[in-house]
């Protein structure tokens, strides 16, 4: 970071994010693209929900082109100070027996791989009986 350049705390970037002043951080860089919000290829609706966060997952996540990034610079104002930063809220996972239906304690679950092989052996002999009573009529 060169020492004329302008740092911002994370909060003034949160509040620029209306359409009459649209702010964007990608990767520690802050952008004002309220002019460019017209003629944004995605759309204008695209920087106004990235604002007022840290819009880099979604900047990469598209893949935008080289010349989009260095369309980047005509629109840059400065850094943000990282330690104003707030680590991306992790999600807690949601409790085992809240993902996935504990078949372990069902009846149908307890009885069915003993239930299966009965059920096939049944048909062989089945099978087989059925052939044999048909060779035998012939």
């Amino acid at each position: 970071m060169g020492s004329g350049e302008k740092v911002f705390v994370y909060e003034d970037v949160a509040k620029n994010k209306e359409r009459d002043k649209c702010w964007l951080l990608i990767s520690g860089k802050v952008y004002d693209v309220t002019q460019f919000l017209e003629d944004h290829p995605g759309g204008d609706e695209v920087l106004l929900a990235s604002s007022g966060k840290d819009a880099t997952g979604d900047f990469e996540d598209v893949g935008h082109s080289d010349d989009a990034r260095n369309m980047m610079k005509k629109y840059y104002i400065g850094e943000v100070d990282s330690s104003t930063v707030s680590a991306p809220k992790k999600t807690k996972p949601l409790p085992y027996s809240v993902t996935h239906k504990d078949h372990e304690s069902g009846f149908l679950s307890k009885i069915l791989p003993v239930l299966v092989p009965l059920l096939i052996l049944g048909l062989a002999f089945g099978l087989r009986f059925l052939g044999e009573k048909g060779k035998a009529e012939a």
